[in-house]
């Protein structure tokens, strides 16, 4: 089955807040995401851009981390998924 953006999003979301107050580099955020390197990069911009998640310099690694904007947000949805898939409806 394929994701639509707003799956990819929650996936990503879910493993970044996973990894807890630590954070995660690309390398297993997109491996547990399972994401090829392009498309995930253009999704993490997109997530960084709308602060929902941070970028901070852990080691010198690049590390991605959700922030309070993005904790809601992924509540939300799934708040939201969970009433359009009680009506029969996919998202």
């Amino acid at each position: 089955m394929n994701r639509n953006t707003y799956q990819i999003t929650e996936d990503i979301l879910d493993t970044i807040l996973l990894s807890g107050e630590h954070g995660i580099t690309i390398t297993p955020l997109l491996r547990q995401s399972n994401l090829p390197f392009t498309r995930g990069s253009g999704f993490i911009s997109k997530l960084t851009q709308s602060n929902l998640v941070n970028t901070i310099l852990v080691k010198d690694k690049k590390t991605f981390i959700i922030t309070e904007r993005g904790k809601v947000y992924l509540e939300k949805y799934k708040q939201f998924n969970n009433i359009a898939e009680s009506f029969g409806l996919e998202l």
